[in-house]
């Protein structure tokens, strides 16, 4: 695989989040080179109109699909990607008196329930939310709608279980086990995205009385933690070179490895686990940012988010899935994915509540 691909992999992958959702001040596990960035796009001139969408850093589209809408309705569109989506939230609450930008995109289920108490988006009711399952549909009053999803979960390398005779975890709890020991390497919840939805993960599994147990049983068992995501899929996965067969990553990440293989392989090496409760789902969400003057061309993106052509376009650009049930998934991820029957539970509300919290005791019982 070159390592040049899996470099836009690691700014596009979500996610869910991901798409893509560090705590707020601190920096995505989704790195960008430049963050806070105005992309002027290529298309009608500027004097047939522009409309600004404001983003996380890791939003992508392809060029033939933002010419389409470009085109289909004579108007530039320029992104501001705004940091990861805890940075771009704050920005977007400071200035919600003077608005940066038309359509806010990448707030996602661990940051939704502060951005609408915030008041930063208009109600819109789109048509197109008939095609869409109401189990992605968390704000009942349409202020934001539901643009994707994607699970974190752990990864483990398929041959060094193979190569060691030893079956690869099935569920959290195996973890804990003797003959798993040293085997798993995390990210930090105060500074990684999929950190804090893996910590979110056995928070819904274990339960408040008992999440930090199990952690204190990883402690013992030799856990790594690591402070991004790069870090530990491409320094301490033992598939890329390093020593812990086990990772918190994406269910996108196997057949990830599939497309961007250098030489093609007919199955990924890598494999995730999806039992009940083991993986947490990122949802990401659009709005209509609230004192925008071009709430007709607003709505127009907002439906273009939530059409066929865009929620088909999502997968190879930002590795997350499309909320659309009209879109069809590439083919590869159709073979390779492996998607939670059941995830893990934690409300908005919860997350919002006791977020800070939560990172705190999670740092006094690891680290410290």
């Amino acid at each position: 695989m070159r390592k040049s691909l899996w470099l836009i992999y690691l700014l596009i992958i979500f996610s869910l989040g991901l798409a893509a959702c560090g705590p707020e001040g601190t920096e995505s596990s989704r790195p960008s080179p430049e963050a806070t960035q105005m992309e002027a796009t290529e298309g009608p001139e500027a004097d047939a109109g522009t409309i600004t969408v404001m983003t996380h850093d890791s939003f992508e589209i392809s060029e033939e699909v933002l010419a389409q809408f470009q085109n289909e309705n004579d108007v530039r569109v320029e992104f501001l990607k705004a940091g990861d989506t805890g940075t771009a939230l704050n920005r977007a609450i400071l200035a919600k008196e003077a608005p940066l930008a038309d359509v806010f995109y990448g707030v996602d289920n661990t940051f939704l329930s502060r951005a609408l108490a915030e008041g930063i988006f208009d109600v819109y009711q789109t048509p197109l939310l008939e095609e869409i399952p109401d189990e992605f549909e968390l704000d009942p009053e349409h202020r934001a709608l539901p643009v994707d999803y994607g699970d974190v979960c752990l990864n483990y390398e398929k041959a060094y279980f193979e190569e060691n005779d030893l079956e690869p975890p099935g569920n959290l709890e195996d973890l804990l086990q003797p003959e798993y020991e040293g085997l798993l390497v995390v990210e930090n919840p105060a500074t990684s995205s999929p950190g804090l939805a893996f910590m979110l993960a056995t928070i819904g599994h274990f339960g408040e009385d008992g999440w930090l147990d199990y952690w204190r049983g990883l402690v013992e068992n030799d856990v790594l933690v690591v402070n991004d995501w790069e870090t530990a899929y491409y320094s301490e996965f033992s598939q890329w070179g390093g020593t812990r067969p086990v990772v918190v990553s994406y269910g996108s990440s196997p057949p990830a490895e599939v497309i961007f293989a250098e030489e093609p392989i007919e199955e990924p090496p890598t494999a995730a686990v999806t039992a009940d409760e083991s993986c947490f789902r990122q949802i990401e969400f659009a709005g209509i940012l609230h004192g925008t003057d071009k709430r007709e061309m607003a709505q127009k993106w907002v439906d273009f988010m939530l059409s066929p052509a865009f929620q088909e376009d999502i997968p190879l650009q930002m590795f997350v899935f499309p909320v659309n049930e009209n879109a069809e998934l590439d083919e590869t991820f159709q073979k390779f994915l492996a998607v939670p029957e059941e995830t893990a539970e934690v409300s908005p509300e919860a997350i919002a509540e006791n977020r800070e919290a939560w990172i705190q005791a999670w740092t006094e019982t690891v680290l410290r």
